[in-house]
């Protein structure tokens, strides 16, 4: 039997410079997979430098937004394409580690879950804002008591489940409130989120981290709007 297939959704967006290696680091986990990278109207190199990239490399699709939509229009363009039984979504910024994959994608394979998510305040890390932490845990502790489970990390970017469990949430944000759009469907569903400890090694604002308080205010909106009004 064929081993199962790993589709890696990559949003991109100005990552020119950390592409080669974040996809050299993907290349180099032993799991059958493609990578679907999505550039999202990169101003910078972006997409000259994935199309080097997928030049005599059948692994690599890329897809091109016309205009700027947001990391959760590019994920939901990268679904789209996606043929792998199981699908992870993969930061371009070098701040999550490919060789994750084993530890997140095993539990699934083996049929005790179908859902996984990679914590990073159970694994390793550095270079976390204290604020951008605090922020992560109000938003996290919101979740558990909306939602009565017991996880550590909502807000991380790794979150793997079978395609059809992800196609079948009918996802429609186009920003980063696609990360509690995420969990708040899959917890409503039903599915269980098996956590596992990943490694974390966070970009400075100055290296073009692009978070903003904000963003915290439209993710509690959100998980109240999935949580109650869906």
């Amino acid at each position: 039997m064929d081993r199962p297939l790993l589709s890696v959704i990559m949003p991109c967006y100005n990552e020119a410079a950390t592409l080669p290696r974040i996809l050299e680091q993907i290349y180099a986990v032993d799991i059958d997979k493609e990578i679907i990278a999505v550039d999202d109207h990169s101003t910078d190199n972006t997409l000259q430098v994935l199309r080097e990239q997928a030049r005599g490399n059948p692994r690599l699709k890329v897809i091109c937004h016309p205009a700027n939509r947001g990391k959760g229009a590019a994920v939901r363009s990268g679904l789209a394409h996606a043929r792998g039984q199981v699908t992870i979504i993969q930061d371009a910024d070098l701040e999550y580690d490919p060789n994750d994959y084993y530890a997140l994608v095993k539990p699934i394979i083996d049929g005790r879950v179908n859902v996984v998510y990679g914590s990073r305040f159970i694994g390793s890390h550095t270079g976390m804002y204290f604020w951008n932490a605090l922020g992560n845990k109000g938003l996290t502790f919101l979740t558990n008591f909306l939602f009565n489970c017991w996880i550590s990390d909502m807000e991380t970017c790794y979150k793997v489940m079978r395609t059809e469990i992800i196609r079948g949430l009918n996802l429609e944000s186009s920003d980063f409130r696609l990360e509690p759009e995420i969990t708040a469907k899959v917890l409503k569903r039903g599915h269980r989120i098996l956590e596992v400890p990943i490694s974390y090694i966070g970009r400075t604002y100055e290296e073009g981290k692009k978070m903003k308080p904000s963003q915290g205010l439209y993710a509690i909106l959100a998980l109240l709007r999935y949580r109650f009004g869906e």
